[in-house]
């Protein structure tokens, strides 16, 4: 999953998420997390449309490509009164299956509001949909704290508080021509992942519960992750001092993120797995997550990131977004992310179905 180029730049694309190339519907899908899909159910599935609706617009910023957003949705308890009618809005998003799902659901609610919108979601990595809003050629997308914190204004050290750590990043943008909204409590962040199974005899609840076995049993504690997670100061070797880890070098195996939840799940070749906390997997493979009970790994909450100019002038985006961001969870995330990487569902339409099943905007 990129949160995007999480600290320090780590994760490209977030491995092995199921992502939807080009564009908003995409039109090619790549397997599960893991560079294009390691290990799992991917290939390439044939996108919803062979035609994708190109549209270009000509900002003061540039040149603008995407997919009009053609949904005939209407108010429901976001968007009375029509308060978008006139504006014409782009929206963006990283290329995984989270961002892209939450990318759609603010196009929607300008869609349901009155705006023509214009769908750019998808963009690669983090660094496009940045520079997108930055320079106007987007107005808004969810971002992730501690994303925007360590990547984009360059701080080493994260903020314990997610509140705080918004607030401090919200501060920071100001001189970039970003605003930001509330964040929502929806926090992707790196957690250890144990199959039920296993987790049965040893009972681990914790990081600090890992670092106990780890002292008292060390091969008991084998360890899978991403090559990058091994290495990082962030990551596996960081982790490991903050709770006293005592993990044999040869019980750490390094593959995809991919094979890691498979391996976690059926296999005894790794009793803990690297793992993401909104990863719809977890539910799916029958997971246990342990708490980072010394708050070691940033936070990485999802809030509204727009171009300062846009909020600006449609100042009613803050009230109509800010209904959304109430309702999104790190539980909502999971759920949501399992109907794209597991069930292979469309992110549009998991975006506009939990949209009207929660009541914010109706069908036409």
């Amino acid at each position: 999953m990129d949160r995007g180029l999480a600290p320090g730049g780590r994760r490209g694309v977030r491995s092995g998420r199921r992502v939807v190339r080009g564009g908003a519907r995409g039109v090619v899908r790549a397997g599960v997390r893991g560079g294009a899909g390691a290990g799992a159910r991917g290939g390439v599935r044939a996108g919803l449309a062979a035609v994708v609706l190109l549209a270009t617009a000509v900002s003061g910023c540039g040149l603008k490509s995407g997919s009009p957003m053609v949904d005939d949705v209407v108010p429901g308890s976001v968007g009375q009164g029509l308060p978008l009618k006139g504006a014409s809005l782009t929206v963006t998003s990283k290329n995984f299956s989270e961002n892209i799902v939450l990318g759609q659901m603010i196009g929607l609610i300008f869609k349901a509001a009155g705006a023509e919108v214009l769908d750019r979601t998808n963009l690669p990595g983090s660094v496009s949909s940045r520079e997108a809003i930055v320079k106007g050629d987007a107005d808004a997308m969810y971002e992730y704290t501690g994303t925007a914190w360590i990547t984009y204004l360059g701080n080493a050290k994260p903020i314990e508080d997610p509140y705080k750590q918004w607030e401090a990043v919200r501060d920071a943008d100001v001189r970039n021509g970003v605003a930001w909204l509330p964040p929502s409590t929806l926090n992707n962040t790196y957690t250890l992942a144990i199959s039920k199974k296993n987790n049965a005899k040893y009972g681990l609840k914790t990081m600090s519960d890992v670092a106990k076995l780890s002292r008292e049993d060390p091969g008991a504690v084998t360890v899978c992750v991403e090559n990058e997670f091994a290495s990082r100061e962030d990551g596996l070797p960081g982790m490991e001092r903050a709770y006293g880890m005592r993990i044999p070098a040869g019980n750490v195996r390094k593959m995809d993120a991919g094979i890691i939840y498979t391996q976690v799940s059926k296999s005894d070749s790794c009793l803990l797995g690297e793992a993401f906390t909104t990863d719809g997997r977890i539910k799916a493979m029958d997971l246990d997550t342990l708490v980072d009970d010394r708050r070691f790994f940033p936070n990485y909450n999802a809030a509204p990131e727009l171009h300062a100019k846009t909020l600006a002038k449609y100042p009613v985006i803050a009230r109509l977004l800010d209904p959304l961001t109430r309702k999104l969870t790190t539980g909502v995330a999971r759920e949501l992310n399992a109907k794209v990487d597991v069930e292979g569902q469309d992110p549009h339409d998991v975006a506009k179905d939990w949209l009207i099943g929660q009541g914010l905007i109706k069908e036409g």
